[in-house]
C-alpha cells in the first residue's frame, strides 16, 4: 500500500512540473483561445465549394397528408430504406457534433458559388409555398443568436439595395425543432416583435417543423449556424450560403440577386401562373 501510495505522489509531481514546464515555456497558454481556433482552421482543410443544387423535388404544400397518403409512403421501400440509412446517420452522430463543428471554420462546411445554379438543374425549396411564389426571396433560416449575425453578415448590404424593389422580399424564418425551445420564442415573441423592423413582421415566420428529413437535401447540417438561399419566382433555389459570410460570398449574393432581379420588370398580377401552378401541384401531392 505504502509502494502504491508513495508511485502516486512521485507521478503526482512529475505531472506538476511537466503542467509548470510548459505554462513558462508559452506551449500552453489559456488565455489565448482566438490563437488556438486559429490553429484549429490553419491544420483543418480548405472549405470545399457548394457540389450540388439544394432543395426538395417535390412541390412544397400547406396540406397535411391524408392517412392512406401516409399509409402508401410507410409501404413504400425505398422510403423506409431512405428514413434507414438516414437513422443509422444519425445514431452515429455524437449530441455535440455540431456544437464541436464550429469550431471549424465557424461551422463552414462549402462556400457558396459566384453564379446562379442554372435553373433546369436547380430544385425546389421547402418552407416556400404562396409567400415566395413570383417574387425573388432571399430566405434566412434562423435557429440561434449567432444564426442571426450569420444572415446580418449577407444581407445588410443586399436589404439597403435592394429592399424598394416591388419583386424582392427578405424573409426570416425562426425555425425552433426543440418543443421547450419553441416554447420560450412564443412566450417572448412579444420582444421579439419589438426588435424586428415593422416592415418585416409579416415576413417574419416562427416554426416548429420537423426537419430531420429536409436537412440533408437542402445543405442545413449545422442545427447552430445561419443559412442564406436566394429562392427566384419560381421557389427552385438559384444561391445558398451557411455561417459567415466571406467578402466574395456577400458580393455573390448582391450579384445574382441584382440577375434575378433584371428579368422582374414588374410585380406579378394577381392570378400568376407561377403561384397557380405551385397551388395546383401542392394539391396533387
Amino acid at each position: 500500500m505504502l509502494f502504491l501510495v508513495a508511485r502516486f505522489r512521485d507521478s503526482s509531481r512529475a505531472t506538476c512540473r511537466r503542467w509548470y514546464g510548459f505554462r513558462a515555456s508559452g506551449k500552453i497558454d489559456a488565455t489565448k483561445p482566438a490563437e488556438t481556433k486559429s490553429a484549429l482552421d490553419d491544420d483543418a482543410p480548405p472549405i470545399p465549394p457548394l457540389r450540388r443544387p439544394l432543395g426538395v423535388l417535390g412541390v412544397p404544400a400547406t396540406r397535411v397528408k391524408t392517412l392512406s397518403e401516409r399509409s402508401a409512403d410507410f409501404l413504400n421501400q425505398e422510403k423506409q430504406l431512405e428514413k434507414r440509412r438516414h437513422l443509422v446517420k444519425e445514431a452515429s452522430t455524437g449530441y455535440f457534433y455540431d456544437l464541436h463543428m464550429t469550431r471549424v471554420h465557424g461551422g463552414k462546411t462549402w462556400m457558396a458559388p459566384n453564379v446562379l445554379i442554372r435553373e433546369d438543374i436547380a430544385a425546389l425549396r421547402a418552407h416556400t409555398t404562396q409567400l415566395c411564389a413570383g417574387k425573388v426571396s432571399v430566405i434566412a433560416m434562423l435557429s440561434t443568436k449567432i444564426s442571426e449575425l450569420h444572415a446580418t453578415s449577407y444581407t445588410k448590404t443586399l436589404n439597403s439595395k435592394y429592399q424598394g424593389h416591388p419583386v424582392y422580399q427578405y424573409v426570416q424564418i425562426n425555425l425552433q425543432e426543440n418543443i421547450l425551445k419553441s416554447i420560450l420564442v412564443n412566450i417572448f415573441l412579444s420582444s421579439l416583435r419589438s426588435k424586428i423592423p415593422l416592415d418585416q413582421h409579416t415576413r417574419y415566420l416562427v416554426s416548429r417543423q420537423n426537419m430531420e428529413y429536409l436537412r440533408e437535401p437542402l445543405g442545413m447540417t449545422n442545427s447552430r449556424i445561419g443559412y442564406v438561399y436566394l429562392v427566384d419566382e419560381n421557389l427552385k433555389v438559384r444561391w445558398a450560403a451557411c455561417a459567415d459570410a466571406k467578402e466574395e460570398e456577400e458580393e455573390a449574393l448582391i450579384r445574382c440577386t441584382g440577375v434575378l432581379l433584371n428579368r422582374q420588370k414588374r410585380p406579378p398580377p394577381e392570378g400568376h401562373p407561377t403561384l397557380a401552378g405551385a397551388q395546383s401541384k401542392g394539391e396533387d401531392e
